[in-house]
């Protein structure tokens, strides 16, 4: 589904991400691991075009990304690490905006279908501003999913959230795998990764240092001690 050859991201002499290459599968939950600077934001901002590499190549359903731009965008939806949402607008207003802004049909349909996934239609009135932050973590789910994406970016998605609410998210991302989306997830979070993911890989200062099923990994060597050799 999601092809990386030798991709390399430098900002000046900065090197953010130095030759990545791997394979993310139809249908899994592909893990990116590493400790805050490892690379991990980065890499998912030139999977979902807001960055473009410095070398390297990227295919998604083995079509390169320079000159398959929309097609990509309509492939993929994103959940990004920081909330920005208009906060001004509603809960409804702001899907209504985004929905629109995908030419969706049965734009209302949809996200009624979406709110109650995540258990928020009770919300659908209230200004952002109002909701907890839970509340906005899943609704940055519903937004990223209004369009119908088959790989879904969540970057730090249960970043700064009690461990309640972790799991409520966690088990939204089961029940996304279990509809055959493909999620490709960075957390630095170790219990996270272990019950989410099919495969991981662990970045250290943009580099690969190791990549497997997360099984294996821990088979292996725990999660945890992979980390702390990183530190």
């Amino acid at each position: 589904m999601i092809e990386l050859f030798g991709v390399k991201k430098f900002f000046g002499a900065v090197k953010a991400v130095d030759g990545l290459s791997f394979t993310i599968e139809r249908g899994q939950v592909f893990g990116l691991l590493g400790k805050n600077g490892a690379g991990k934001t980065t890499t998912i901002k030139m999977l979902t075009l807001q960055l473009k590499p410095t070398d390297g190549a990227i295919f998604f359903d083995g079509r390169p990304i320079s000159g398959n731009e929309i097609f990509i965008k309509n492939l993929i939806g994103l959940v990004p690490q920081h909330i920005n949402f208009d906060q001004d607008l509603t809960v409804e207003e702001n899907l209504q905006l985004h929905a629109r802004l995908h030419h969706l049909k049965n734009r209302r349909e949809r996200i009624d279908e979406l709110l109650n996934f995540v258990e928020l239609e009770k919300v659908r009135n209230s200004f952002i501003r109002e909701l907890s932050g839970g509340m906005k973590r899943r609704l940055l789910i519903v937004r990223a999913l209004l369009h119908r994406p088959k790989i879904l970016f969540l970057d730090e998605p249960t970043v700064a959230l009690d461990p309640q609410v972790r799991r409520k998210i966690w088990s939204l991302i089961k029940n996304l795998k279990a509809q055959s989306i493909t999620i490709v997830l960075t957390t630095h979070y170790i219990e996270e990764a272990e019950i989410l993911c099919d495969r991981a890989a662990i970045l250290n200062r943009g580099k690969l240092v190791a990549l497997d099923t997360t099984e294996n990994l821990c088979a292996h060597k725990s999660l945890e001690e992979k980390f702390l050799e990183l530190a």
